[in-house]
């Protein structure tokens, strides 16, 4: 009989012993590889994933070549500051050009101007105050170089071009000048806002009004016997007028 008839009743087991979870042991993060992707070290967007870097490329003049643009090669040599100025209003847009500007002038023209002061009136100052005032000088020129160096240095990630033969810091401490005009002649000639493109213009088309005759032309006899010879001359039949 219990084999023909098995119980219907669950057999009941032994319950698992209860594991032990630590605080947190369930938040943990999930790796999702479709969320790596490569991304622009400049911008910060991501890249497709056959996207190759561009390979560094050379500048496209040398930095002994500031006669290859008279007006850049003017400004820097008689007004620098004006020209770096520029260099930083082009390559960051939220600095005016004028704040970079008196800052370079103060920095720059203003350590120049106190240089060859002392050196006009080394016979009227203490040896150990221009001892103090040079080295002051030097220090001055070195971080004036560091902070144009880094400044070079974005500008070449951000055209991907080769490193120069030495620091970018130290281009601008030996030849300051030089670096200021060949940094502006790169971002001339590769800014898109000095390139002449084509543009098409389209002028739309011209407004088209719709307007209503309400006038009516009055009826006149002469119509109406004018319709009736056309009538006539399409049936063939012709209207006779009947008297009374």
């Amino acid at each position: 009989m219990g084999d023909k008839n098995p119980s219907q009743y669950v057999k009941l087991t032994k319950e698992p012993a209860a594991v032990e979870i630590t605080p947190g042991e369930l938040n943990q993060p999930v790796e999702v590889p479709q969320l790596h992707v490569r991304t622009c070290q400049e911008c910060g967007q991501p890249l497709p994933d056959g996207f190759e870097v561009p390979a560094d490329e050379p500048w496209m003049s040398g930095i002994c070549g500031c006669a290859q643009d008279t007006d850049s090669c003017m400004t820097g040599l008689f007004c620098p500051c004006v020209l770096f100025g520029r260099n930083v209003e082009q390559f960051k847009e939220e600095i005016p050009w004028n704040n970079a500007c008196i800052c370079h002038a103060l920095c720059v023209e203003g350590g120049i101007t106190l240089a060859a002061l002392l050196a006009i009136f080394h016979g009227y100052i203490d040896p150990n105050t221009l001892r103090l005032c040079g080295e002051g000088l030097l220090f001055g020129w070195w971080l004036c170089g560091i902070y144009n160096g880094l400044f070079r240095e974005e500008l070449q990630k951000k055209y991907h071009l080769e490193d120069s033969l030495c620091d970018p810091c130290l281009v601008h401490c030996c030849l300051h000048w030089c670096a200021l005009c060949q940094e502006h002649r790169e971002m001339k000639g590769r800014l898109s806002d000095n390139v002449a493109a084509g543009m098409t213009v389209v002028n739309p088309p011209p407004v088209q009004e719709m307007t209503t005759q309400n006038t009516r032309r009055p009826s006149s006899s002469s119509d109406d016997d004018d319709k009736g010879a056309d009538q006539s001359r399409n049936t063939g039949l012709e209207i006779v007028p009947v008297s009374n």
